[in-house]
């Protein structure tokens, strides 16, 4: 069943998909750092893009340096430990989180009865993903379709891939479940956070994001 949502604002070509090139791996991301599968990711760094390409979802840079990941889920456990985890509301009522070792939380809206979800499967799956605030970033529903990925081998953020994937005391997700996400900073884009430009970033550093995520089924 798909979520309602609000259009995403942000530009048509988003960041799930992007990746360093093998030359450049460790080093920062820059205007000739990134590519996507098979073309060059131009269109959100160039001063003169091309015509928009077809929206790409959000999830899959690569993940943050060890010391950069270190400082980021230190200040998570700080907050974590500082004050109670609140529940997570939408349109259908809230959902109680339970907190993994790793520091993600989920809950699972309905569980799944299909397939079960496992290493290297294709899969298909829409998802709403938003900052803390409840500013949407990234909906594949405003698209119109799923995202196809290839779970647990590093193709998105290590959060989406331990929250559908399982381990680390959370169940793996079966087709047809629905499951929140809260994915702390060092499971997602870090220090660095993703999409910055001019100043400015679609996730800021140290972001914790936000995901309702529906296992559609095997692509």
């Amino acid at each position: 069943m798909a979520m309602a949502t609000s259009a995403s604002p942000f530009p048509s070509l988003s960041l799930l998909s992007l990746r360093r090139s093998p030359a450049h791996a460790g080093r920062p991301l820059g205007h000739h750092h990134l590519r996507f599968r098979g073309c060059r990711a131009i269109a959100l760094l160039s001063p003169t893009p091309p015509p928009a390409p077809e929206r790409k979802p959000i999830l899959g840079l690569p993940a943050v340096r060890r010391r950069e990941a270190s400082v980021a889920f230190a200040g998570f456990l700080l907050r974590l430990l500082g004050s109670p985890l609140p529940a997570i509301a939408d349109d259908q009522g809230e959902c109680a989180l339970t907190v993994a070792p790793s520091g993600l939380a989920f809950c699972d809206r309905v569980v799944g009865t299909g397939q079960e979800a496992t290493k290297g499967l294709l899969i298909k799956a829409h998802y709403v993903g938003k900052l803390e605030n409840g500013k949407v970033f990234d909906s594949s529903y405003n698209r119109g379709k799923p995202l196809t990925i290839r779970i647990g081998v590093g193709e998105v953020i290590k959060g989406w891939d331990q929250g559908i994937l399982g381990g680390d005391g959370i169940p793996p997700m079966h087709a047809g479940g629905r499951r929140t996400l809260k994915i702390p900073a060092v499971l997602g884009y870090g220090t660095r956070g993703a999409g910055c430009r001019g100043g400015s970033c679609i996730i800021p550093p140290d972001s914790t994001l936000l995901f309702e995520v529906e296992f559609v089924g095997k692509a």
